[in-house]
């Protein structure tokens, strides 16, 4: 690719993200956002599509017995944390950053990727049909997030799941299981004696926790890592509970579904256990995928990440990839480098042209 072609690129996805950031657009609250997508694909003469705040597109030449590669990121946001010392919502550039909300998650990945989309959009003799979904309730889990649009696309065979991996390849992505658990004891006022306090009771639950492992490693993704994270019980002086509520936060390897993750606790923990969900699986693409080695003969590097992203809602194989730094995410004045969208973009480009056309960049 020209380097003015690039530039033209970065300038346009810049200027989208900019917009998107100065748009407030948290979980279950992105129909601006959605609505900025849509004009920007319009604007771009592609032909797009809405299903709640979720917006996409196939490539123009879409061919019925091709196999089918999903390209996604998110763009609804988290809440701004009290630590901001800046307007989150202002997309201000200063010193080649550009800060906002959702500048990093997921913005630079999105803008980037629509970009790359945009490029390939009109080209013949791909190898693959192309999908391009700007989901939203990412940051949420939620019900109408990218889940909910897979029931209304052709099943992709593979997908490129733009999230802040310094553009390098994050072939596996830890599963995660959230659990409710309940430490009981006897209520009492505490006045009188009592052998059963639901809280004294806890400290051996907590130590239990912290202590268990699972066995199976994964080479890429190392231990399951079991985190509680919540804990709650009593409600005034004078008054010894009958409980006690801890959350325990499990992030799932690729050697455990999340069923045989419930199992296990369910038959080794010394509490009452219920998961929250069990649908948010580890997901993972092989090191020999051609889309893999596309990557790797760009001189990218291959890792595990253990951030939960809409992977989790897939089926296919695979990748997580984009621009930003994932240390970034959810942070006070969140911002994303400028020559990190363009390198996004460049590298999106180059890694579809060895994937979809066979063609390696020199």
């Amino acid at each position: 690719m020209k380097k003015e072609e690039l530039a033209t690129l970065t300038k346009d996805a810049v200027a989208l993200l900019q917009q998107l950031i100065a748009t407030p657009s948290f979980s279950s609250e992105e129909s601006e956002t959605a609505s900025i997508i849509a004009a920007w694909f319009k604007k771009k003469g592609i032909v797009c599509k809405r299903i709640n705040n979720n917006v996409y597109a196939f490539n123009k030449h879409f061919q019925e017995h091709k196999p089918l590669l999903l390209l996604n990121s998110h763009h609804d946001t988290v809440t701004p944390n009290e630590a901001y010392t800046r307007d989150p919502f202002a997309p201000d550039i200063e010193n080649g950053k550009l800060f906002g909300l959702g500048s990093n998650d997921a913005g630079g990945s999105l803008v980037s990727l629509m970009s790359a989309f945009a490029y390939f959009h009109d080209v013949e003799g791909l190898s693959h049909n192309l999908v391009l979904v700007a989901s939203a309730e990412e940051e949420s889990s939620g019900p109408n997030g990218l889940n909910s649009m897979l029931e209304h696309l052709p099943g992709p065979d593979v997908a490129i799941v733009g999230e802040p991996t310094l553009m390098q390849l994050a072939i596996a992505e830890k599963g995660l299981v959230v659990f409710d658990a309940l430490v009981s004891g006897t209520p009492s006022h505490a006045a009188h004696p009592n052998t059963d306090n639901a809280i004294y009771n806890s400290i051996a639950t907590l130590e239990w926790f912290r202590d268990f492992s699972f066995d199976k490693v994964s080479p890429v993704l190392g231990p399951v890592k079991l985190t509680v994270t919540q804990i709650n019980g009593g409600s005034q002086h004078n008054v010894v509970p009958a409980r006690v509520n801890l959350v325990i936060d499990v992030r799932v390897n690729d050697c455990y579904t999340n069923q045989e993750i419930a199992q296990i606790l369910a038959d080794e923990a010394p509490c009452e256990l219920h998961p929250r969900s069990l649908r948010l699986n580890s997901s993972s693409i092989p090191k020999s995928h051609p889309l893999v080695q596309s990557g790797m003969t760009l001189g990218k590097e291959t890792y595990g990440s253990p951030t939960l992203s809409d992977q989790a809602a897939l089926n296919c194989n695979s990748l997580k990839l984009g621009p930003g730094d994932s240390t970034r995410s959810h942070s006070a004045d969140e911002f994303i480098y400028l020559r990190e969208i363009e390198e996004g973009i460049d590298l999106y480009i180059a890694l579809l042209e060895g994937f979809l056309l066979n063609k390696t960049r020199t």
